[in-house]
């Protein structure tokens, strides 16, 4: 199993980003998705997850409108599309895979992790 995201780097504070994670080894269209974050000297924190059929759930407090999951089963990636960044969206990017639903909680039960990818949100 695999997961490899690509796509952080540094970005001005309002700036955009593109996070994409490819996946394989498992069957990806049976698997909700998800992105997690860990800021420096905190702990990890859930950002977004997406099941196979499209629903999807955010931690709405944080990024709430400004940022997005998206998947492409054909493709065996998902996506988090990352808008008017701030500072505080700095952080080690990770993907996340686990098998069925989004469960009654989707920050938890992940089985499958990807590295991570920096971004850095600074002028």
């Amino acid at each position: 199993v695999q997961l490899v995201e690509s796509g952080g780097g540094l970005v001005q504070p309002g700036g955009s980003l593109r996070l994409s994670c490819a996946a394989s080894g498992f069957t990806f269209s049976s698997y909700t998705m998800g992105w997690f974050r860990q800021a420096p000297g905190k702990e990890r924190e859930f950002v977004a997850a997406k099941d196979w059929i499209g629903r999807f759930t955010y931690d709405t407090d944080s990024v709430k409108g400004r940022f997005t999951i998206s998947r492409d089963n054909a493709k065996n990636t998902v996506f988090l599309q990352m808008n008017s960044l701030k500072p505080e969206d700095m952080a080690v990017y990770y993907c996340a895979a686990k098998p069925g639903g989004l469960g009654r909680d989707p920050s938890h039960d992940y089985h499958y992790w990807g590295q991570g990818t920096q971004v850095t949100v600074s002028s």
